[in-house]
């Protein structure tokens, strides 16, 4: 959560941490989910469970921004790396 968030941005020197937003829309999520844990959560069966029974907030200002609708994971891990490792 965003509280969190800040606390540990704050937490760290500049430049030691870098918020990265994987934004995938909940319906794509729940079509990659091998594991079954969206219907689980769906049913009941899961509790707690973010984008169901609990609140996702959307990061206010990530330093990474990976649209999954829109990059490939090669592309999307190569985003990340460039960030990281310059």
């Amino acid at each position: 959560f965003q509280l969190e968030r800040d606390m540990v941005r704050g937490i760290m020197q500049p430049g030691e941490f870098f918020e990265v937003f994987i934004d995938t829309p909940i319906q794509i999520a729940e079509e990659r989910d091998v594991k079954g844990l969206y219907k689980k959560a769906r049913l009941g069966e899961l509790k707690n469970f973010t984008g169901i029974d609990s609140p996702y907030e959307i990061p206010k200002a990530p330093e990474i921004h990976i649209n999954t609708t829109k990059l490939s994971v090669d592309e999307a891990a190569e985003e990340i790396a460039k960030k990281l490792f310059g």
